[in-house]
């Protein structure tokens, strides 16, 4: 049964059920995939996505950024995309799941562990053969410490998918460190940290290696994108310094990925430097579980 609890309580309760309802390790892969805002996320993960599909892998791609781009580059019809509303916006279905609905006084009952298994089949979109897509967006204010209704369902769901068997996960987040704040990507086995050869993009790529080493998340891994010489890739070796980056992989600049966004799910059918990159990297994390 789900607990419900006054919202002056959560901070004690919610640290309690963390504590108690940690995701154990499922078959499958989860991966999330975070950076600096622009740095490629929601291209890799889409790149991935149809990667990992091609080798009959079934995949479940999350969009958690607000951006809500994922839908885009993976290929459904721009008319479509615009018009989805993610879960974390739903109010219908937050009050049916927490029983407070966004916007309420601090007065009222909240559910912070609700039963979410039905997300994926009410929400969850069918995008290509062995590709769906669940948008869940995220929630601005959650760095002030609120277990307001949104983030109580958003952890759930989180913390529902990671137990989901015989897929792959690929959860794009939005820019910066805030998933990793909330523990958003506990429980996650990879967690691919893009980055851009300039300084501030390494700084952020390391911040988030740190917080992902103390989630006890196993594989850190660092992209370099858009790299367009042996300079970038030279440039960036000296920022890294102590790292703790299970993997480094240099992905060169490529046009392409210009001229055919915003769906990029054409990508995985070509040869290229960069398209190799992916793919040489897609199945790294299969290799290594």
């Amino acid at each position: 049964m789900a607990q419900e609890i006054s919202r002056s309580q959560h901070l004690f309760a919610a640290a309690d059920y963390l504590d108690e309802h940690r995701a154990p390790q499922t078959e499958g892969c989860r991966i999330v995939i975070t950076g600096k805002g622009g740095v490629g996320k929601t291209t890799t993960t889409a790149l991935l996505a149809n990667i990992f599909a091609e080798m009959k892998k079934n995949v479940l791609t999350v969009d958690e950024d607000p951006q809500q781009n994922l839908a885009f580059s993976l290929g459904l019809p721009m008319d479509q995309a615009e018009t989805l509303v993610p879960v974390s916006k739903n109010l219908e279905y937050i009050e049916e799941k927490t029983g407070a609905r966004p916007g309420q006084g601090w007065g009222a009952m909240l559910r912070i562990n609700p039963d979410v298994s039905d997300v994926v089949s009410r929400f969850g979109l069918h995008i290509a053969e062995n590709i769906n897509l669940l948008v869940i967006g995220s929630v601005i204010q959650a760095a002030a410490g609120c277990l307001c209704p949104e983030n109580a369902l958003l952890d759930s769901i989180v913390r529902y998918i990671r137990l989901r068997n015989g897929e792959i996960i690929l959860m794009d987040t939005q820019a910066g460190v805030e998933h990793f704040g909330r523990a958003l990507a506990e429980g996650f086995q990879h967690a691919i940290i893009l980055t851009e050869p300039g300084f501030n993009s390494v700084q952020v790529a390391l911040h988030s290696a740190r917080l992902a080493k103390d989630l006890n998340i196993p594989g850190i891994h660092l992209v370099v994108n858009r790299c367009r010489s042996q300079a970038d890739i030279t440039k960036v070796t000296g920022y890294l310094r102590d790292t703790p980056f299970s993997s480094i992989t240099h992905l060169p600049f490529d046009e392409q990925v210009m001229a055919t966004e915003p769906n990029v799910a054409g990508l995985a059918q070509q040869s290229t430097p960069y398209v190799d990159g992916v793919r040489k990297l897609a199945a790294m994390l299969l290799s290594a579980g």
